[in-house]
């Protein structure tokens, strides 16, 4: 019984640590996303502030 409750400890510790790293993927991910939305959009507003400059 006590080897059968440790295999089940390690693969519990290594579906914890799969499950960790694809949450930690996916958030990247979105943080990467958010960060090219905010670049656009600060870029975008530079554009803006010179064209209005130019006039």
């Amino acid at each position: 019984m006590r080897g059968n409750s440790l295999i089940v400890t390690i693969l519990a510790i290594i579906g914890g640590i799969v499950v960790l790293g694809w949450v930690l993927k996916l958030a990247f991910n979105l943080i990467g996303t958010l960060v090219l939305i905010g670049l656009a959009v600060v870029f975008y507003l530079f554009v803006q502030k010179l064209v209005g400059k130019g006039r």
